[in-house]
């Protein structure tokens, strides 16, 4: 595993990278320090943590809604196997979302080790 020093909100970290996941970091991180500094900006909340926990509580919201942005409106004619296999598939991206966002909490936990654990 490859270690990579990003900067958020102003501070460096240090985190585990795997080979070839760079790019996909510095895009996650990129999207963690914009959401970070336009909370910070807004000028009501001064304390990183708060910032931090604000920041990926944004992050998480936005990814659990992206299943069902993305889900088609169903057909009247749709069989009822039909929707039930579809309810099985949003069910399905809702975990997956749900595990996403432990695995970012995790990785924010990670990251911001020095300043507390976020939840």
């Amino acid at each position: 595993m490859k270690q990579v020093e990003v900067t958020i909100l102003g501070q460096s970290y240090l985190l585990a990278c795997p080979e070839g996941g760079e790019t996909l970091l510095q895009t996650a991180v990129a999207s963690v320090d914009r959401e970070m500094s336009g909370i910070r900006d807004a000028g009501k909340v001064k304390a990183r943590e708060r910032i931090a926990v604000l920041a990926a509580l944004n992050l998480a919201y936005r990814l659990a809604e992206m299943p069902r942005a993305a889900a088609a409106p169903v057909a009247p004619a749709q069989t009822s196997a039909a929707a039930a296999h579809g309810e099985h598939e949003a069910s399905e991206a809702r975990r997956a979302a749900a595990a996403q966002v432990e695995t970012l909490i995790s990785r924010l936990d990670t990251a911001l080790n020095d300043d507390g654990r976020l939840l």
